[in-house]
């Protein structure tokens, strides 16, 4: 029976919608889930950086994952959600248009995102994972922001901490 070991293991993610693209987040990343709740603006940022939150005192900066995604933005709704994800030591807020589930994909149900050349960055997709009839994007959130952006993004929240948002 012992011979019989699964070689696969089971990872839980959070998956959410952009549109009709489902993604997934390593749980393990995920600090917080929130309502979506009013962002301050930060001048002379990207325009994916929506600005910052004060979450009980916190300051965290909010990336509209649309926008980063070269996705057209939308309006906020009812499903609009404010994931808190930890990316290199740094909160950052990332904006969803719905949140679904903690799904439990088996590492045996992951394969490798296809290639597209060397000119389109899909390196923040690690895997690909079959859920039913969807396709999930698996993301790895070190790989969403370069060095600098991630700089930009912590002295935002230092700043923003610093002038008592």
């Amino acid at each position: 029976m012992e011979q019989n070991t699964l070689q696969s293991r089971r990872e839980r993610y959070l998956t959410f919608y952009l549109g009709e693209e489902q993604y997934g987040i390593a749980i393990d990343r995920i600090k917080e889930i929130i309502a979506m709740m009013k962002v301050t603006h930060v001048p002379k940022t990207p325009e994916y950086i929506k600005g910052v939150i004060n979450l009980r005192g916190s300051i965290i900066p909010v990336v509209d994952t649309r926008l980063r995604f070269g996705m057209e933005t939308r309006e906020s709704d009812m499903n609009t959600t404010i994931v808190i994800v930890e990316v290199d030591k740094v909160n950052i807020g990332f904006i969803v248009d719905r949140v679904e589930e903690v799904a439990s994909i088996d590492s045996a149900n992951l394969s490798e995102p296809p290639k597209f050349g060397n000119n389109i960055d899909t390196d923040f997709i690690c895997s690909m994972a079959q859920m039913e009839e969807n396709v999930v994007m698996i993301l790895d959130v070190l790989k969403l922001f370069e060095a600098d952006e991630l700089i930009s993004l912590e002295q935002i929240q230092k700043t923003q901490t610093q002038t008592g948002e």
